[in-house]
C-alpha cells in the first residue's frame, strides 16, 4: 500500500480462526476497503488457527498476519497489533462481528466531521434483530455485584439504569462507555493514552479506555444509525455460578478488582458534559 490507510482494523483471534476470516472477508466488502489495512493478531492459539489464517487470507492485499509470543490478552494482544498500524484511525473489532457495508464509512465520517470525537460506536445486533447492550454508565461495585447476582431480580431497576436499557436512542448521541467489540478510535488519541491497560487479561479494558478518553478531554459517542452485527455468545456469565465454575468469569471478576482499585477515590468525568441519550 503506497499511500497512508486512513483506517488500520485490528482483529484480535484467539481459536476462532473461522469467524476471524469471516470478519476479514466483511471488512474487506466495506465501502472504504481500498483506504484500509487489516492487522489480524493470532493470540498464540493452540489450535491450528495460524495455518487456517494463513492459508485463507495469506496474500490478500492490505491484509497482514501477525504473531504474539503467547496469550496476551485482549487490551496487549491488540496493543502488539497496534504498534504495526499506520492509519489514523484504528478499528478495534471482534471477529464474531461484522459491520454493514457502509458501517465504517459512516462512523469515520463522523469522526472527520467533529474532533472532539475520541471514540465512537455503532450499534450491535444479534442475529434474530435484537439489540446488544453496547452503551452502559461507568459501573460502581453495587452495579456489577447486582448484575452478577440473584439481586438483579430485585433490585432490576438499578440494573437496567446501569445498563441504560430503558433508552433506545435513534440518532448520534454521547455516552459514557461502549463495549470493545467495535469502536472505531483516534489512533493519536490510543497513543496518547498508551492504548488499553494490560493490566486486564480480559474484561474491563473497554471501560477504562473510556473513561480515560474522557478524562482526555475527547467524546466516547454511540452511533445507532450505524449496523454491525454481533454473533457473540457471552464468556462471563450474568449470574452467580458461571463467575464460580468457569474460567472466564472469574477472569471478570479479577479485573473488576483491578479496575476499582485503580479508580478508587477518583472522580468520574464530568457528566455534565455528556449529552446522553433521551
Amino acid at each position: 500500500m503506497e499511500n497512508m490507510p486512513l483506517v488500520s482494523a485490528l482483529v484480535l483471534n484467539y481459536k476462532n480462526p473461522q469467524y476471524t476470516v469471516n470478519c476479514v472477508q466483511n471488512l474487506l466488502r466495506q465501502t472504504i476497503a481500498d483506504r484500509m489495512e487489516i492487522l489480524v493478531v493470532d493470540n498464540h492459539s493452540s489450535d491450528d488457527s495460524i495455518g487456517v489464517l494463513r492459508n485463507r487470507l495469506g496474500g490478500k492485499r492490505n491484509v497482514r498476519i501477525i504473531e504474539t509470543p503467547s496469550n496476551l490478552g485482549f487490551g496487549a494482544g491488540n496493543n502488539r497489533g497496534v504498534r504495526y498500524a499506520r492509519g489514523k484511525y484504528l478499528l478495534i473489532i471482534n471477529p464474531d462481528t461484522e459491520p454493514e457495508p457502509k458501517a465504517l464509512e459512516q462512523l469515520v465520517h463522523m469522526m472527520e466531521e467533529d474532533a472532539t470525537i475520541g471514540i465512537i460506536a455503532p450499534k450491535l445486533e444479534f442475529s434474530d434483530k435484537s439489540t446488544r447492550d453496547s452503551f452502559r454508565r461507568f459501573p460502581s461495585v453495587t452495579d456489577f455485584i447486582i448484575k452478577r447476582t440473584p439481586l438483579r431480580h430485585l433490585l432490576h431497576e438499578r440494573l437496567n439504569r446501569y445498563l441504560r436499557r430503558s433508552m433506545q436512542p435513534t440518532e448520534t448521541c454521547d455516552v459514557e462507555w461502549v463495549v470493545g467489540a467495535c469502536m472505531l478510535v483516534r489512533r493519536s488519541l490510543y497513543e496518547s493514552l498508551s492504548g488499553f491497560d494490560e493490566r486486564y487479561f480480559l474484561f474491563l479494558e473497554d471501560t477504562d479506555l473510556c473513561r480515560r478518553c474522557w478524562d482526555a478531554g475527547f467524546r466516547v459517542v454511540f452511533s445507532p444509525q450505524t449496523i454491525a452485527a454481533d454473533r457473540k455468545q457471552r464468556l462471563s456469565g450474568d449470574g452467580f455460578l458461571p463467575i464460580l465454575l468457569k474460567k472466564t468469569g472469574r477472569i471478570h471478576v479479577v479485573s473488576a478488582m483491578k479496575y476499582f482499585w485503580k479508580w478508587r477515590g477518583k472522580s468520574l468525568p464530568d457528566t455534565s458534559r455528556i449529552r446522553l441519550p433521551e
